[in-house]
């Protein structure tokens, strides 16, 4: 029984995180139809920006609130300059230049901070411990479990309550209708783009007191993700959420119970998935 409880709060803290880091991904693919490569190496900028900003403020807060909006601004300058220019050409060059993006930002991040590791302590109220049976359980990854909800519910709530999640939705539903009633659609595909980026940083800042902050730290998380995505259905925000947690509790009771092939499992999930379902839990048949 112990050891079930705490595979379930490994898997869910760990589904939660990836939820923060994929419905970003998921967004921006609804909306703008671009599969983000570079999704990643954003993820990754958010906990080197709140590494930075914790050196000169000292508050893991601060960087938690001022890190994703760097990535974010990063996020808007880049489809500002670059991915608008590809919109109405074959998929291929989005695959190529997100990817060129990658490891653009991957190297970049390897000359200004070096390839070494770093470590980003949790903020004092959350850095303690509490009993589960026998073992101590770091109170950092229950509020991960209680954020995912809060926040899914926050997005869900903008997507469909408020005037501006209605003018995205009417964008990704109908482009040349939304613009024929004067909607803004460039402009809306490039603060979208910029949320995708800053959901990625926020992830990646939340991920810092639980990973490593290291230049490759993006390479497992972007194929986790596009799993997530996968399995959910792509461009599903509610198929994020539920792929997200079945992902992170197959990983983490899955690597005590078949451990000799821990780096296969997401991909036997995936393949499950697909083979009951190929849109994924929450796709729809693209005609």
């Amino acid at each position: 029984m112990e050891g079930f409880v705490l595979n379930l709060l490994n898997g869910l803290s760990w589904g939660m995180l990836l939820f923060l880091i994929s419905v970003g991904l998921t967004t921006v693919f609804g909306v703008m139809g671009i599969l983000n490569f570079a999704h990643g190496s954003f993820y990754m900028l958010g906990a080197y920006f709140c590494l930075e900003i914790m050196k000169y403020f000292n508050s893991f807060w601060i960087g938690l609130i001022v890190a994703p909006l760097f990535v974010a601004i990063l996020g808007f300058i880049i489809e500002k300059t670059l991915l608008n220019k590809i919109y109405a050409r074959d998929v291929i060059f989005q695959l190529l230049l997100t990817f060129a993006i990658l490891l653009i930002l991957d190297d970049s991040v390897r000359f200004i901070w070096g390839p070494g590791y770093h470590v980003i302590n949790p903020p004092d109220i959350l850095s303690g411990s509490v009993k589960v049976f026998t073992h101590s359980y770091p109170v950092y990854r229950f509020f991960l479990i209680i954020l995912g909800p809060v926040v899914a519910v926050i997005l869900w709530g903008f997507f469909h309550f408020t005037k501006a999640g209605k003018i995205i939705r009417a964008v990704a539903s109908d482009r040349e209708m939304a613009e024929g009633v004067g909607l803004n659609a460039p402009l809306v595909f490039s603060l979208v783009f910029a949320f995708g980026c800053w959901l990625a940083g926020l992830g990646g800042a939340l991920a810092s007191p639980i990973e490593s902050v290291a230049p490759s730290m993006g390479e497992k998380i972007i194929i986790e993700s596009f799993i997530v995505v996968v399995i959910g259905g792509m461009g599903s925000f509610p198929g994020a959420f539920i792929g997200a947690l079945i992902l992170g509790l197959v990983e983490s009771f899955g690597t005590n119970l078949i451990g000799e092939i821990q780096m296969a499992i997401p991909y036997l999930v995936l393949a499950i998935i697909l083979l009951v379902k190929p849109t994924g839990l929450f796709g729809k048949k693209i005609a």
